[in-house]
């Protein structure tokens, strides 16, 4: 049985260089990296020469080399027909979020790779981060009851940029809601199952780029639970909290700074339960682990185990038909069933 996983990354700058890469491919148990690309030629160098990895100097040369899987961290206008063409090369996929601007591209990417048999997954690393598991753990087991409501708030600062491809929704398919809204939603969505429902208010309350810098979305779950959801492009860093809150009939789980890029260290998360009698909660404190690594780390289990990954194409795709109800939503101001 294979290892180790070989892998080759798509946009080697930005998110892969910050995170991914470092974080999550380089210290991975069972991953190696092997080659690189994107489409500045300099960046790519430097990132080759900093990881002591191959510099592609096309997609089409990663594609062919000889690596089992590709990370693609570009714009997600380009996601589908570069997961397209990996799927052709039997590579399997992991591709940064949204899978693609439509859900029918991301149809598409699934189709391919099913037909050449390889696993697409979608990056909500969040999804690893050891706190939002201890809160899954504790759900299951129903500690804070029958789950009744929850708010997720990622927001931060991110202002007018010459050429920023997330202030574009030609490039990016949306702003605020898309880029971070996105991650909240999926989250939600592994701990109270599918949305059947969503309300969404889109606006560009500060910036005047082409993407939304505000957004704000009430889901109703197939179980019961109402959730609410804020992302802004329009709030400082310092001033988001980006607190997560889930509620129950004999409960609460409070987790604060556990969304977002660097959640790690800093965050925490107190649970509020029936007859507990500490007043202040009780203090949740998983071992703390690295949720790009954990993201890789599982990715690559499955593709040598041959089984699906948590963050599979089914995730990706259901996300994407909730974000594609949300901007219908905002632009009908009616409420819209999730298909």
């Amino acid at each position: 049985m294979k290892k180790k996983i070989k892998w080759g990354v798509i946009g080697s700058g930005g998110i892969a260089l910050k995170r991914t890469i470092p974080e999550g491919i380089i210290p991975a148990a069972n991953a190696e990296l092997e080659i690189v690309y994107d489409i500045n030629a300099q960046i790519n160098k430097k990132v080759a020469e900093k990881f002591g990895v191959y510099a592609a100097q096309s997609i089409d040369e990663l594609i062919n080399s000889n690596i089992d899987a590709v990370y693609i961290a570009t714009p997600a206008n380009v996601h589908c027909q570069q997961a397209i063409a990996c799927a052709k090369a039997k590579k399997h996929i992991l591709c940064e979020k949204p899978l693609a601007l439509t859900v029918e591209e991301t149809k598409k990417m699934f189709q391919a790779c099913k037909k050449a048999n390889v696993n697409l997954g979608t990056a909500f690393m969040m999804r690893f981060q050891s706190q939002h598991q201890a809160a899954l753990k504790m759900l299951r087991k129903g500690q804070i009851g029958k789950p009744v409501y929850a708010r997720a708030q990622l927001s931060g600062w991110y202002p007018p940029i010459e050429g920023a491809w997330r202030q574009d929704p030609k490039q990016s398919g949306g702003g605020a809601l898309m880029d971070m809204g996105i991650h909240c939603i999926n989250l939600l969505e592994m701990f109270f199952g599918e949305v059947k429902q969503v309300s969404c208010f889109i606006n560009n309350t500060v910036h005047n780029y082409k993407s939304e810098d505000s957004a704000a979305v009430m889901l109703c779950f197939k179980n019961g639970v109402i959730a609410m959801i804020d992302s802004f492009f329009c709030i400082p860093n310092a001033s988001s909290k980006n607190i997560l809150e889930l509620y129950g009939s004999s409960g609460s789980i409070i987790a604060k700074r556990t969304l977002g890029q660097g959640a790690g260290k800093m965050s925490e998360m107190t649970a509020f339960l029936e007859n507990q009698t500490c007043d202040d909660g009780i203090c949740i404190k998983p071992d703390n682990i690295n949720m790009y690594k954990a993201e890789i780390e599982q990715f690559s289990h499955a593709i040598i185990t041959k089984q699906y990954s948590l963050n599979d194409e089914d995730a990706g795709i259901r996300t994407q038909k909730i974000i594609a109800a949300c901007y219908e939503s905002a632009k009908t101001g009616k409420s819209v069933k999730c298909r």
